[in-house]
């Protein structure tokens, strides 16, 4: 993501966080549906999730995306 802010309301954090923590929704849809990269997602999901269920949920994308060729 470029150098501009991008204001996201409570709803749209909510939704965002519900489909990262989905095994079926890439950060790419996430792109294109909210117009940020997967750097602001890994934060929103730091910000927003507790920590043990934040080091969860980045193990288990990690674990996919060795998986798989195209996940998040």
């Amino acid at each position: 993501m470029t150098n501009k802010k991008i204001k996201l309301t409570e709803k749209e954090i909510g939704e965002i966080i519900y489909m990262a923590l989905s095994d079926d929704v890439s950060f790419d849809s996430i792109n294109d549906l909210y117009g940020i990269d997967s750097d602001m997602i890994k934060r929103i999901m730091k910000q927003n999730i507790s920590f043990g269920a934040y080091k969860k949920w980045r193990e288990r994308v990690k674990q996919f995306s060795q998986r798989r060729e195209h996940y998040k």
